[in-house]
């Protein structure tokens, strides 16, 4: 981590995530069974975002420098019990995941997934963590006309190898 700045790292996160899930990103070759991935590449940074799951789902994000790994973050959680099976109106939470995760000033502000609070019309976004880029946990949750429909859990942080 001594050669990347922070501010860069962060700067290539948003990036990132506007060019894969949050964007309209296309799925690479899954290297783990039963996982969906994306990738995005720019220089010397790489990013890739495996998950599994539709209903409940887990998933990790890592970005490499110069083929090191040195950042990722862990998420996980899913739509509320009731609304297993419906596929349908599970599309339409994704598609305001979506909506969130791909605004506010991810470039310019560490931002862990969507920002702080998103609106639009029934649909209601809230994200709150603890720490910066290096160190964070933190929740999310979707509201359709007021009631909870979807939450994440996530931590992650930079990721400090062991000297040789």
């Amino acid at each position: 981590m001594k050669n990347i700045s922070l501010d860069e790292l962060n700067r290539f996160l948003g990036e990132a995530s506007l060019k894969t899930y949050a964007g309209t990103g296309v799925e690479t070759k899954a290297t783990i069974k039963g996982f969906k991935e994306l990738e995005y590449r720019d220089g010397d940074w790489y990013y890739r975002d495996n998950y599994t799951g539709f209903f409940k789902s887990w998933g990790q994000e890592v970005v490499w420098y110069k083929d090191q790994p040195v950042w990722m973050s862990l998420y996980g959680g899913g739509l509320e019990k009731e609304f297993y099976g419906d596929e349908a109106f599970a599309i339409k939470i994704f598609n305001f995941l979506k909506k969130a995760l791909s605004s506010g000033e991810k470039s310019k502000n560490f931002q862990p997934r969507g920002p702080k609070n998103l609106s639009d019309g029934d649909w209601v976004y809230h994200c709150q963590w603890t720490g910066d880029l290096s160190d964070f946990k933190g929740h999310e949750e979707i509201l359709y006309k007021g009631r909870v429909v979807f939450t994440h859990d996530f931590i992650g942080g930079v990721v400090i190898p062991r000297k040789v």
